[in-house]
C-alpha cells in the first residue's frame, strides 16, 4: 500500500482511532473471555464502516493532488525556461548528446530525438516530450553558444 494513503487516512480519522484503541484496551484488560474478542472484532468493523471512505478513494485523492502538483511544476519550469533562455549555455557532449544549463535548469538530450531529461534546481523531473517551448529553448541555447 502507498504510505501517503495511510497517512491521509490516519489524519482524517485519528480521533475515532484513538477512542477505539482506548476502548479496545479497556475491553482486553477487563473482559477475560471469548466475548472480549467478539467485541474487539465489532469495534474494528465499526472503524472500517465508520470511515466511509475506502483506502482506494483516499489513494485516488492523493494521486489527483500529485498530478495537479506535477502539472503546476511543469508550467513553472516552462516559464523559467522562457525567462532564462537568454542565459542558456549549450554544451555538446562527447557521446553525441547535448546539455543545456541555466542558473535553475539543466536539460539533456540527443539531437533529433523527441525527449529530453529535465532537472530543475537539482531535482530531476524525468523525461519530457519536446514541446514548442522546449524546442524554442533548445534553439535559443544553440544560438547563445555560437
Amino acid at each position: 500500500m502507498d504510505v501517503q494513503v495511510w497517512t491521509e487516512f490516519l489524519k482524517q480519522n485519528w480521533l475515532i482511532i484513538v477512542i477505539a484503541l482506548v476502548v479496545l484496551l479497556l475491553i482486553v484488560n477487563l473482559v477475560k473471555t471469548v466475548v472480549k474478542w467478539a467485541l474487539v472484532l465489532v469495534i474494528a468493523a465499526f472503524l472500517v464502516i465508520y470511515s466511509g471512505i475506502s483506502l482506494k478513494d483516499i489513494g485516488d485523492a492523493v494521486n489527483t493532488v500529485k498530478d495537479q502538483a506535477v502539472e503546476y511544476s511543469k508550467n513553472e519550469v516552462l516559464n523559467v525556461m522562457k525567462n532564462e533562455a537568454k542565459e542558456a549555455k549549450w554544451v555538446q557532449n562527447g557521446d553525441g548528446t547535448f546539455t543545456i544549463t541555466t542558473p535553475n535548469l539543466e536539460v539533456t538530450g540527443t539531437p533529433g530525438k523527441d525527449k529530453v531529461k529535465v532537472v530543475f534546481r537539482g531535482v530531476s523531473l524525468g523525461e519530457w516530450k519536446m514541446s514548442d517551448t522546449l524546442e524554442a529553448f533548445v534553439q535559443e541555447a544553440q544560438r547563445n553558444s555560437k
